[in-house]
């Protein structure tokens, strides 16, 4: 089936959409996104009080991240394929109230199993809001132009990163507030996002009737990843690796990935079209985003830690402290951006962003407890650069490969190895830290003689420790057994981010399309935009749109 065609998004009129006018049917999206990374980033520096105060250890310190992130993850493909088949308006507003009711039912949470299966409906809703954002951009913005807009993107990850922290430390560190605050904070914004997308956001139609979801592979693929996680998450700490648990895991995890691919490859709209793989680039750029994803998270998760337990800082100036990361983020992401719509290339950007992505965790491999902030502060900031240049284009080469029809599908494969290398390397890198801090504390305690191991086992238990009730030398071994930890962390994220590298490096550069495709099954444009119907009819164009087909460059 053809689809329209436009130099550019087209407003009611059937004219160019202006700057302004982009950005007001943006904002939306921009909040809806600014919501999704808020409920990761916000929980990050209060996780250490609420596991305390929930009575968890380590490894539920690490299912709260990874609970979101592995339902992300799942989902994913299914939001991307939905969005080629159904209205992508109707998705991005269920997505938010599907966020909404996990955040409110996660702060009504009593316990950390509770709290985790409230992660996982709100990871439903972010791996909606995370893959619609690329999808509806990519729908109105002509791959040329999208570079500055993706910018915008970047710039509000960097904003709900660092603001994130920052606001979940203050409503931690608030008595007449409390840690619970941290997932009632994120409604109003998502309230708001609802009535900005249902005002401003108008996408061209195109309707495709008799269209079945393939339900089965969705079911498959998400059972897959869902089984990869947890032998990542409990093999090595309730189970050894080379034991029946792990063979049966992972198994299971071959058989099922085995059965989605014999059912996708049959499939009349699979989840995730395999012919997609045969495109060099879009390959390329999804190993690459599996690998940046364990390198993103990795530097995203294991901060707050850091801070607070090797360095005894509060939550709130824990958020503080890692401003220069998330200045870095901003300042990479809109700065190539725009750079990338003036000149139309991107793939040095990806080279120059996995060099630093790699340099900056392995600077952060050799931070310590003592380690002076300021290096601390320069090693985030290459880190935070690298990630900004890599994030955004890689899905920008991606999308500049397919038509529209597949353009959900395609742009949620990069999200989906993205966010599924977020969570196997969270899973992962936070079992190696349980292990390194168990060794360098009972080695610490050690050193201090028998008393000393005593009193420190007494004190510590078995779960995340609270500085303050520790001893004086106690805590001086916590601390260092946390910061040595989380640096062991970074330094075993470097080599997974020069394989991003290494793979980028052999990516193709092709030029940006300064056309675009859009199709929706949204009903609320005006009926003078151009659409196509399954009987091949074909409306009027509009002058615009005639004079529009130009300027096409396609690569």
């Amino acid at each position: 089936m053809a689809a329209t065609t436009h130099s550019a998004a087209t407003g009611d009129d059937g004219a160019p959409m202006t700057h302004r006018q982009i950005m007001e049917a943006l904002s939306g999206l921009l909040i809806g996104m600014f919501v999704a990374i808020l409920s990761s980033t916000i929980i990050s520096n209060a996780l250490p009080q609420i596991i305390t105060d929930l009575g968890g250890g380590q490894s539920a310190y690490t299912w709260m991240v990874t609970a979101a992130l592995l339902s992300m993850t799942a989902t994913t493909p299914l939001w991307g394929k939905l969005a080629d088949l159904v209205s992508k308006k109707l998705l991005v507003q269920i997505a938010l109230l599907i966020w909404i009711a996990g955040s409110v039912a996660a702060g009504l949470a009593t316990s950390t199993g509770a709290l985790i299966a409230c992660r996982v409906v709100q990871g439903i809703g972010v791996g909606g809001l995370s893959a619609l954002a690329q999808i509806i951009m990519a729908a109105m913005i002509a791959p040329r132009e999208r570079g500055r807009y993706s910018g915008y993107l970047g710039a509000t990850f960097a904003i709900a990163t660092v603001g994130g922290p920052l606001l979940g430390g203050v409503i931690t560190d608030t008595s007449w507030l409390g840690w619970r605050w941290c997932f009632y904070a994120g409604v109003p914004f998502a309230l708001l996002a609802l009535v900005v997308l249902r005002r401003t956001l108008r996408l061209p139609v195109v309707k495709r009737r008799d269209v079945k979801v393939d339900w089965f592979g969705a079911t498959l693929i998400s059972a897959a990843v869902s089984l990869l996680l947890i032998w990542v998450t409990f093999a090595g700490d309730s189970f050894g690796w080379a034991s029946w648990q792990t063979y049966a895991m992972l198994g299971g995890t071959a058989l099922l990935t085995a059965a989605f691919l014999w059912v996708e490859s049959r499939a009349g709209e699979p989840i995730i079209p395999l012919h997609l793989f045969r495109n060099r680039t879009i390959a390329l750029a999804s190993v690459a985003s599996l690998f940046v994803g364990v390198a993103m998270f990795a530097g995203t998760v294991f901060f707050s830690q850091y801070f607070q337990l090797a360095r005894g800082l509060s939550p709130t100036m824990s958020g503080v402290m890692t401003i220069p990361m998330i200045a870095g983020i901003f300042l990479s992401s809109t700065v190539s951006g725009r750079l990338i719509t003036r000149t139309g290339r991107w793939k040095s950007w990806l080279v120059i962003g996995g060099v630093l992505t790699t340099a900056g965790l392995g600077l952060l491999g050799t931070i310590r407890y003592d380690t002076a902030y300021g290096y601390t502060a320069v090693y985030m900031a290459v880190l935070g650069l690298g990630i900004g240049m890599t994030m955004q284009n890689l899905v920008l080469c991606t999308q500049n490969q397919v038509d529209a029809s597949e353009l959900g599908a395609a742009s949620s494969v990069v999200t989906f190895f993205r966010s599924l290398g977020g969570a196997i390397g969270v899973s992962a890198l936070g079992a190696l830290l349980g292990t390194r801090v168990t060794g360098y504390v009972e080695d610490g305690l050690t050193a201090l003689g028998p008393e000393g191991a005593a009193a420190g086992q007494a004190a510590a238990g078995g779960g995340i420790p609270d500085l303050d009730l520790l001893p004086g030398p106690v805590r001086a071994v916590m601390e260092s057994a946390y910061g040595h930890g989380v640096a062991d962390v970074f330094l075993y994220s470097a080599p997974f981010a020069l394989l991003a590298l290494l793979v980028t490096v052999f990516i193709k550069e092709v030029p940006l399309k300064t056309r675009t495709v859009v199709t929706d099954t949204d009903t609320d444009t005006d009926a003078d935009t151009e659409t196509e119907t399954d009987s091949g009819r074909r409306p009027a164009r509009t002058p615009a749109a005639v004079a529009a087909e130009g300027t096409d460059t396609r690569g």
